[in-house]
């Protein structure tokens, strides 16, 4: 699944080729996509045509593109999606769901949300241009310069839970994904089953820390790509695969001492760590 940095890639490029464009017509190929929007297929066509796209912004993982009447449209990738900006006369995708005629663009363009499993999905959001309400419960991600790290740290090391699953709580922090959270903990030398409340001050900002710096050096490398379901809004892959420590990495040696990469089931997931560098938590007393 996208995490912040691939939704963050998304993001921009929309935010640079749609904004000023009006939206002059919407095809719903499958209704599937639209399924939270209570008006139905139907509805969602009429309720954007003709608004004016002011921009593209981001929560989480959740991406929103306001609209001139105040409204937005909310999006969410899921496993598969894809937003992508196309010439009118481009062939179709093979799993195109919801195209968007646009003018007001260079060449005349089309926004297409392209989704092979159908986990993602759009709606309308009402007055939701500045921040959807459907969303407002989703914390700041470590990218967002509003983030209050004193706080985060606090709140993180009254908890009893692991500090993996601290991490994918996106009532806590957003954006943070397996991918990267099993990579910010490599790098601070913790075990995913820490408990929050056995984190010192240090670690804890140290983990924030490297959480931060991974997905800033994924952003800028485009993402992490495994296969050719994420791409950018030019169809294009990311490529921080290759710069990878800990995640899909089970039997290679670790890059700080050599020993093998582990993998251990977590949460219907993987995680990989180094038992060496990252050593499992004594049981409490």
């Amino acid at each position: 699944m996208p995490e912040l940095p691939e939704v963050e890639v998304v993001r921009a490029g929309l935010e640079r080729h749609v904004s000023g464009a009006t939206i002059a017509l919407v095809d719903v190929l499958h209704d599937r996509p639209v399924r939270r929007h209570p008006g139905g297929a139907s509805g969602f066509a009429a309720a954007l045509t003709g608004r004016r796209i002011e921009g593209a912004r981001r929560r989480g993982k959740y991406l929103w593109l306001p609209l001139d009447n105040g409204d937005a449209i909310l999006g969410h990738l899921g496993m598969s999606g894809q937003m992508l900006v196309q010439p009118v006369d481009a062939p179709a995708e093979r799993h195109l769901r919801v195209r968007f005629a646009l003018t007001g663009t260079d060449h005349g363009r089309e926004l297409r949300f392209v989704d092979q499993r159908m986990f993602g999905g759009l709606s309308v959001s009402t007055g939701g241009a500045e921040l959807p309400v459907e969303i407002a419960h989703i914390a700041r991600d470590p990218l967002d310069p509003e983030f209050d790290d004193a706080a985060f740290v606090a709140r993180l090391r009254k908890r009893t839970s692991g500090v993996k699953r601290l991490l994918l709580d996106q009532g806590l922090i957003s954006g943070v994904g397996n991918i990267y959270a099993d990579e910010a903990l490599w790098r601070t030398g913790l075990h995913g089953e820490r408990p929050g409340d056995r984190l010192t001050r240090a670690q804890g900002v140290a983990l924030l820390g490297h959480a931060r710096t991974v997905m800033s050096e994924a952003l800028s490398q485009g993402g992490t790509s495994f296969d050719a379901l994420y791409v950018n809004v030019n169809g294009e892959s990311g490529y921080f695969d290759r710069s990878l420590h800990a995640y899909g990495r089970e039997g290679e040696p670790c890059d700080r001492c050599a020993t093998p990469i582990r993998r251990i089931a977590f949460m219907n997931r993987s995680s990989y760590f180094c038992p060496r560098c990252q050593p499992a938590p004594r049981a409490r007393r």
